[in-house]
């Protein structure tokens, strides 16, 4: 199968790490199927500019050029359009007319339609997770908490907003509620833009601490309480710091 005009076929990990091809795969590593490839190439595009927006490398209104990075990722930029047409449907790209592709900078509304939603999906997650709670999701919940625990220990900056996320989206889980994780995921890199401006300057051991106590009372069944530390954790966004994603 010929490569689309302008696009060079590298590995899928070439793509991300910036590794070598298939010289530095190990041995006995079947080459993977060709259409497989391709069409895994928009994903892991997707992939490595989702991350770098998230992590603030691309920041808030930056322009994103579809031959620069097409070139910078060794791919056509038909495969690079749809990459970023996956990151507008998620919220974290816009298209301007007249100007192209850019990272979204979310406005002052737009943050508070944040808080707002995410208050109202958590807290109700938090309240069920509490009620329905078992001995397996109290162990599931308590070995999150621990994982982010240590990252913040260890002054993990970067790992602890991943196990903040992910012990979030466990909650979300332990609810039980189907529809309402259904919800939460089509804004979910949204709000893992707004938890990471509001972590910016936080540090990770205080992270930590304010879901110390959220993950004792959902583990005691204390829905009352669980449902408003779950409002309580969210950080308003009168108090995130200066933008710049």
């Amino acid at each position: 199968m010929t490569a689309p005009e302008g696009e060079v076929t590298k590995s899928p990990g070439a793509i991300l790490d910036g590794g070598s091809g298939p010289e530095g795969r190990g041995a006995g590593t079947e080459p993977r199927n060709e259409t497989i490839n391709r069409q895994s190439l928009e994903a892991q595009a997707a992939d490595l500019l989702r991350r770098q927006i998230l992590r603030g490398q691309l920041r808030a209104g930056e322009r994103l050029l579809e031959t620069p990075i097409a070139d910078r990722f060794a791919l056509s930029r038909g495969t690079i359009r749809a990459a970023l047409r996956r990151l507008i449907e998620e919220g974290l790209v816009c298209h301007v007319p007249y100007t192209g592709y850019q990272v979204v900078d979310f406005s002052d509304h737009d943050l508070w339609e944040l808080y707002t939603l995410r208050g109202a999906l958590e807290s109700l997650a938090t309240r069920l997770a509490a009620l329905r709670i078992d001995e397996h999701g109290i162990r599931q919940l308590r070995a999150a908490f621990a994982q982010l625990l240590a990252a913040a220990q260890a002054q993990d900056h970067e790992g602890a907003d991943r196990l903040d996320r992910e012990l979030h989206k466990l909650i979300i889980r332990l609810s039980g509620h189907e529809r309402l994780l259904q919800h939460y995921v089509r804004v979910e890199n949204q709000f893992r833009v707004y938890i990471a401006l509001s972590n910016r300057e936080v540090d990770a051991r205080e992270i930590c601490e304010s879901h110390r106590e959220l993950v004792e009372s959902i583990c005691a069944g204390d829905a009352d309480r669980a449902e408003k530390l779950a409002r309580a954790n969210i950080v308003p966004p009168e108090r995130i710091p200066k933008r710049g994603v």
